[in-house]
């Protein structure tokens, strides 16, 4: 795992969350707590990193971060509004400074037409709202679980540049 880029971005995100006294929270759906697992590949993660939910059932969502049931209804699990609201939900449920969820269909089944293997998206929450990107990765599942994990890490490492540096 040392030599693993995923690793090697997540010690970078260590690095600014204590340099920007971050506190920070995870919401996972299609990468099942990867990210939780690199963020805490580096010792002393636990100075920022206060946790996260592995939100893979509708239920779990609606439950433990609280996505709005007209949410998941109108526009399904996989979709920007979803990953925003969990997101803020993360925040709010946890007091992080700054929340990050993902949520897409890895596949290699669960695609449609409409919303194929492959689609992700990514969110984050904080202070000054929440930012969300789409993807559309067309690897196998393990491939399309490290996209997606490196994907919230790279938005979370860009909206971690926006916070003020601490006084």
């Amino acid at each position: 795992m040392a030599d693993d880029p995923l690793v090697a971005l997540a010690a970078r995100l260590h690095d600014r969350c204590l340099a920007r006294g971050v506190r920070l929270a995870t919401v996972e759906s299609c990468t099942g707590g990867l990210v939780g697992h690199l963020i805490t590949e580096t010792p002393g993660s636990s100075a920022y990193y206060l946790g996260g939910f592995v939100t893979y059932s509708d239920q779990l969502k609606r439950d433990l971060v609280g996505v709005p049931e007209d949410v998941l209804a109108a526009h399904g699990a996989v979709s920007a509004q979803t990953a925003m609201a969990m997101a803020a939900g993360g925040r709010a449920r946890t007091g992080a400074d700054l929340a990050a969820a993902v949520t897409g269909i890895a596949g290699p089944d669960g695609g449609s037409p409409q919303k194929p293997v492959g689609l992700t998206y990514v969110a984050v929450a904080d202070g000054a709202g929440t930012e969300v990107r789409r993807y559309l990765w067309s690897g196998p599942r393990a491939d399309n679980k490290r996209a997606s994990a490196e994907a919230l890490l790279e938005l979370i490492l860009e909206r971690i540049e926006t916070i003020a540096d601490p006084a």
